[in-house]
């Protein structure tokens, strides 16, 4: 949008954006100099074909591809440990967390354990992570949750149900790709639901008392789209 494209703002998050942006994953990741790569989306992703294309992207550019496609919504410590399962016997050096919230809420998680060791628990709170962590590269398909751009991994505790917000610079995005040609797919209701989620994300960021003027810019440029 024009108007976005018109703030100054710095972010620690490289955006590229734009009508098949997606096609630039692989040059992309190539370039924060990843090798081996998990691709963390949901089964749902997956029969859209938007897995594959961005997996058969990342390939062509020479990269190594392992698909963890049992993201679930609302994910939990459990869903987080199969991802880091997954990631470890692969060997991994980069995440890409592909999907709505809860598929890059779940790569966000998996690369805490990952670099950090511990369990999820452990990182309930804010800056509770002591080592760097791996590249990761964001690609919503939905327009609601912001995902992309928080450094926030958003966990339920598998047996108490808690939801967990761990929060830490060091796991934000390195890259978001944002493009919408991956949310013409959505089933109508969805389209809906995350549009209300957008807008219930700028009205909150609008009134709550922590606004800057960086976010008081953003939440007012969201909400007019």
């Amino acid at each position: 949008p024009s108007g976005l494209r018109a703030l100054d703002f710095p972010s620690r998050t490289q955006l590229v954006s734009g009508v098949g942006s997606v096609e630039r994953v692989g040059e992309q990741a190539k370039a924060i100099g990843v090798k081996n790569l998990l691709l963390v989306t949901d089964a749902g992703i997956v029969v859209a074909g938007h897995a594959g294309r961005v997996q058969k992207n990342l390939e062509a550019a020479g990269l190594r591809v392992t698909l963890f496609d049992r993201a679930r919504e609302n994910p939990t410590t459990k869903c987080v440990d199969d991802c880091v399962a997954g990631a470890r016997a692969a060997g991994v050096d980069g995440l890409v967390g592909l999907g709505g919230g809860s598929s890059m809420d779940t790569a966000k998680g998996c690369n805490f354990i990952l670099t950090n060791d511990g369990r999820m628990q452990d990182y309930w709170g804010v800056g509770k992570a002591t080592k760097p962590m791996l590249p990761f590269i964001a690609i919503p398909t939905t327009a609601g949750t912001g995902s992309e751009l928080q450094s926030a991994a958003l966990i339920a505790d598998d047996q108490t149900h808690q939801k967990m917000a761990c929060l830490d610079p060091k796991c934000a995005a390195r890259i978001a790709i944002l493009d919408p040609v991956l949310t013409v797919s959505q089933p109508p209701r969805v389209t809906a639901c995350t549009g209300i989620d957008a807008i219930a994300h700028a009205v909150e960021t609008a009134v709550t008392t922590k606004r800057t003027d960086v976010s008081q810019k953003l939440s007012a440029e969201a909400f007019k789209l």
